[in-house]
């Protein structure tokens, strides 16, 4: 899963771009509005966090231009203005959510976890799939009831799978979700990310769309 950091404060977003990648996310971090859009015009997320008060370009500004140009990804605004009126305002022009710094760090993964699951469709607080069965909480995998040990990179490969089960998602696709604007290893280090899932799982979890990418097919 990929984020969108949005943070002019180096010590704040130091701490959310530690804290996000250590939680399984790859966050891509920029410091100022204009930054944002360039980015948000490039790139697809599947969440933005967002600080009002910053240069270039305010937050509010960011948030009317997201929504304008019809852009879904959830967008938890982060701001030191504590006044009722300017959360209404980020609320009524498209934001979903709403923290007031200094904010809890566990209570922000877990709204960043809330928002995405319901972006994808789902209620449910684990993702499953016939007998297998992530907790993206506590980061467990479990197949028929044993847990399954899985690299980083691996780990996040399949939940963006099970994310968007019946969608086959490319390689390029799933090389963003692990590695952002970073230099990544070859493209085809998602083939050895595929391979290790299939076999400590189940070699049929994961279908190879030739030429395209990898799907796990709606049950």
């Amino acid at each position: 899963m990929r984020i969108l950091l949005v943070e002019d404060d180096d010590l704040i977003g130091d701490a959310i771009h530690a804290s996000m990648n250590s939680a399984g996310y790859h966050a891509d971090w920029v410091k100022d509005g204009l930054e944002a859009e360039d980015a948000l015009a490039t790139s697809e997320f599947d969440l933005v966090i967002l600080d009002l008060g910053l240069p270039g370009q305010d937050g509010i500004s960011v948030l009317r231009w997201l929504r304008k140009n019809r852009r879904s990804e959830p967008v938890i605004i982060l701001t030191a203005r504590s006044a009722v009126e300017h959360r209404i305002e980020g609320l009524d022009l498209g934001a979903d959510d709403y923290m007031i710094k200094p904010f809890d760090m566990d209570e922000l993964q877990a709204r960043v976890r809330a928002h995405i699951r319901r972006s994808n469709g789902r209620a449910e607080p684990e993702l499953t799939h016939g007998e297998l069965c992530v907790n993206p909480a506590a980061r467990i995998v479990r197949f028929k009831g044993e847990q399954v040990d899985l690299s980083s990179q691996a780990y996040q490969v399949l939940v963006a799978l099970l994310e968007r089960k019946g969608r086959v998602i490319s390689k390029d696709e799933l090389a963003e979700t692990l590695y952002g604007w970073d230099d990544g290893p070859e493209s085809n280090i998602i083939e050895v990310y595929v391979s290790q899932i299939r076999k400590r799982i189940d070699p049929k979890l994961i279908r190879t769309i030739r030429g395209i990418g990898y799907v796990v097919d709606a049950e």
